[in-house]
């Protein structure tokens, strides 16, 4: 390839879309990565506190609704699917499909996030959220503390959760402008694949959380 040829969507420094698309992914993986590491280091505390505080856990947990919590479940594992299917129209020049399923996939993920305000503006109904106000009468004395914990990491897990929701939902609206405007062809939809694992990888995050929190221990109590 000569020096000054120009392919459209390749960026100056790489000799094939090919070799760009293995270092997105290759960028992609590596933050990831890191990503495991940090949400693993939460889900490593909320098992250790709650290996030793089992029954205090169980009855904070019986405070959370199952419902919501599986109508969010099913929410994301929606998602999930129009994002599969964003990247395969990306992959086969399909626009429409793509804005499509990139604005179903926003939908979605908007639809988590109202959820979660629901959920999130109850416990603060219920003096359930962790501070000064935070309401023990809920419990048996004994086991006040444990729960107070348990809330802690609650709303630390899916609050975290929620902040890369609403930057995967950022990106998305991103790849809707860039869709639009054509910019994405069999050869070059990097951004979507990329943008694709980012996505997958944060609704991975909640199928874990949701039994961890909402399901694990409520029938012992």
């Amino acid at each position: 390839m000569s020096s000054d040829a120009h392919v459209p969507g390749l960026a100056h420094h790489w000799d094939s879309h090919e070799q760009q698309q293995e270092a997105s992914f290759f960028g992609m993986w590596v933050f990831l990565v890191t990503e495991i590491m940090f949400f693993g280091g939460l889900f490593t505390a909320y098992v250790v506190y709650r290996t030793a505080h089992q029954e205090a856990f169980a009855l904070a947990s019986n405070q959370l609704s199952i419902a919501w919590g599986a109508f969010n479940t099913a929410v994301l594992i929606g998602s999930s699917l129009t994002m599969a299917l964003a990247v395969w129209a990306a992959a086969s020049s399909r626009r429409k499909m793509l804005v499509t399923c990139l604005l179903l996939t926003v939908l979605l993920g908007s639809g988590f996030l109202g959820v979660k305000a629901i959920e999130y503006s109850h416990k603060f109904h219920e003096h359930l959220v962790p501070g000064a106000a935070f309401d023990a009468s809920h419990f048996p004395i004994e086991m006040a503390e444990s729960a107070h914990m348990f809330f802690n990491l609650y709303f630390l897990m899916t609050g975290l959760h929620a902040l890369h929701m609403v930057i995967g939902i950022g990106l998305l609206l991103w790849l809707v402008v860039l869709s639009w405007r054509g910019r994405f062809t069999p050869e070059n939809h990097n951004f979507v694949e990329g943008v694709g694992l980012y996505w997958h990888f944060v609704d991975i995050v909640w199928i874990f959380l949701f039994p961890l929190l909402y399901l694990l221990g409520r029938g012992s109590v």
